[in-house]
Formats: C-alpha cells, structure tokens, sequence
C-alpha cells in the first residue's frame, strides 16, 4: 500500500459483508465500538445491505456506508464492477489508515481496491479455516489476495496455521487476536422461561450447513430411544431453517426454534447443556458467551474450539451423533462435574476473552503497521 507521510492512526474502515448476528459482525462491531471510545474516527463499510447492529453504530458516532442497500440474486460482473469503483470512490473520499476487511467476500475486492485508493495499511480479517471454501477458483484468489494484504489476523490459533500450511502465508505476516466479550455477557440476567420439563440442550448458532444441526437430532434421538428424551432449543436463522424444520417434524423431537436473538443470555442461563455441533469451525462465538455464563459445554473438536474449550468442557469428534449423545448424557448424570467444568470455562473466560485485550492488541498492530509503510 502507499504511504500516507505520517505515523498517527486517525482512521480505520472496518469493511464487512452485513450486521448481522453472526459471531463476526458481533466481533466488528464491538471493535468499531471500542476503537471509537479510544478516540479513533471508525466507518464501517457493508459489502450489501445492513442489519440489527447498524442502529447501535450510528448512536455511537460510527458512519456505517452501503456499498449496495439489497441484493437480488448472483451478482452479474458488471455489478460486481460497480461495487468494485464505488468501494475505491468511497475509500478515496474517506482517505482511511488502515482498511481491515473481514472475510473472504470482502478481502477479496479490498486488496484491488486498497492499491488504487492508494491506503496505507491493508489487514485481512481470517474467521474460518479454508475447508469452507469450496469453489477452488474462488479459494486461488482469495489466497491470491491475501498474499498482497500487509498482515492477516486470526482469530484463533488453529486459523492462523490453516492460513499458513494451507494458504502459504508467511509466518511474518500473521498474528492472533482472540475475540472479546463485553463486561455485560458475564453480567446476571433472568433466565428465559421455557415450558418443558425435560433437561434442555440450546445450541446458539447461525442455521447453516457448516453448523452441524443435524447432528445434533440425530443425538437427540439416540437420546429419546434410550428413554432420555431432552429438549433442543436452536437459537439462530439461517438458510437451513426450514430443511432444520422439516427434519425436526419427521423425528417426532421436541425442538424448539427461537429465531435469531439480540440477547441470548437469559437463554443460555436457562440451558442444561449448551452443545456446538459444527463441523467447520473459527472460534466459536456462541462457546464463548456459554462459557461467561458458565455454562457446561459440549463442542466438536474443530478450528479454534479446543483452544477455548480444552479441560474445561467436553470435546467431541465432528459428525458423530453417538459420541455427542453419550458426552451430553454424561454430564446430565453428573450434575457435579457439569457444575464444576462450567465454573472453570467462566473463570477462563474472565481472564482471557477480555474485550480490552483484544481492542489494544488491535491497535497496537494497527500502529506497527502504519510506522512500518511511513518507514518505507
């Protein structure tokens, strides 16, 4: 990138796809916050649409830009290219230090961009390891991309090394910055009511493919012809809804779908058990406010859940309903050990997932970057 002739960080564009619930958007937003708090003028530049969380941005002295207010089926290349000329227009105009794009949407178009722009810092933002990536060709240039950015961050060891021994990145060019929690998701809350009698299992994820849902009916009917029924509340939306539904209705469960929430705390108080079925995964937002909850966990063994969960849950093997439905049985029969794994994930969480960590650990390498290209 070009140099901008000084070394002070006054501006930082975020640039993301929506502001939807995911774990990223969540994550961005609470940098966008944080960053704003500290005196640093923060645009947030949405790829399409927007979503719950652009409200709470403006309030908070944050510009959110649309690159696009809706989108309306597969982009054709010359949308594609004129989302591409206003995304250069807008970043001349806004004349930013640093550009952190998030994600491979928008990482993509961000490095092209950044260069006739002419910003002085470019960071890619790795949320997930490459195994999501199915389309080979779009996986060569997103990695193309990548290569050209000045640093890559990840949120979680196991991302960085997929970023590395898959990508090529060189190990110089990236760093891990955990995600953060804000004080009030380990603050006390009213659980949720929900009308059942039966030990409850909440799984707090997007309803995507990737999620791993299905595994978790088919645990809960191994479960329920064991004569342990439970029941399984899904909180989330997503493109799976209404396949999710089908299934849910020809298993004869009780599964309960809560839609997507602001706030889910009150929810994850009232859970038994949370469980993380995914079979790809970065790092687990939902893991990661179950345990400011103190929460007993039960995760699948994939990208960056080991890190969080490690002794302090129960960490099963992707895709396997039998060993799900035996770990989530094992801690309902040990009501002690389920206490006590779910103490221990709080205290961790208080102590390592701190929002303040992860916001100076940001512009710390926000900083290094931009003194390095003045330095050039």
């Amino acid at each position: 990138m070009a140099s901008s002739g000084h070394a002070t960080l006054r501006r930082v564009v975020l640039f993301i796809g929506q502001l939807g619930f995911g774990g990223t958007e969540t994550q961005v937003v609470l940098l966008a916050r944080e960053l704003r708090l500290r005196g640093i003028q923060v645009d947030v530049v949405l790829l399409v649409g927007g979503g719950p969380h652009e409200a709470g941005l403006r309030a908070a002295g944050i510009e959110v830009h649309h690159l696009v207010r809706r989108r309306r089926g597969r982009a054709t290349v010359m949308q594609r290219v004129w989302l591409f000329a206003r995304l250069v227009r807008l970043l001349r105009r806004l004349r930013p230090d640093v550009l952190h794009a998030f994600l491979m949407e928008c990482y993509m178009p961000a490095a092209p961009a950044a260069l006739l722009a002419r910003v002085p810092v470019l960071v890619a933002g790795r949320r997930s390891l490459s195994d999501i990536l199915r389309d080979r060709w779009c996986f060569k240039l997103g990695s193309a991309m990548v290569r050209i950015t000045d640093h890559v961050v990840a949120n979680a060891v196991a991302v960085a090394e997929d970023a590395r021994t898959v990508e090529g990145v060189p190990p110089q060019k990236l760093s891990v910055i955990y995600n953060g929690l804000q004080d009030s998701a380990f603050d006390p809350v009213e659980p949720a009511g929900i009308d059942t009698g039966l030990p409850v299992v909440l799984c707090l994820a997007r309803l995507r493919p990737e999620k791993g849902h299905g595994f978790l009916f088919d645990a809960a009917a191994l479960l329920a012809r064991q004569g342990r029924p439970i029941t399984v509340v899904l909180v989330g939306d997503g493109p799976e809804e209404d396949r999710l539904r089908e299934r849910a209705n020809a298993l004869g469960l009780d599964i309960r779908f809560m839609g997507a929430m602001t706030d889910s705390r009150g929810m994850l108080d009232r859970a038994d058990i949370v469980v993380s079925p995914s079979v790809s995964e970065g790092l687990s937002n939902s893991v990661m406010e179950a345990m400011a909850r103190g929460r007993p966990i039960v995760a699948t063994s994939v990208g960056g859940t080991p890190e969080l969960v490690e002794d302090r849950g129960v960490l099963v093997p992707p895709a396997d309903p039998v060993a799900l439905s035996q770990a989530v049985a094992r801690l309902l029969d040990d009501p002690e050990l389920a206490a006590s794994l779910g103490a221990a994930s709080r205290l961790w969480a208080s102590k390592n997932l701190d929002v303040t960590t992860m916001v100076e650990e940001h512009m710390g390498l926000y900083h290094r970057l931009l003194e390095d290209r003045c330095a050039t």
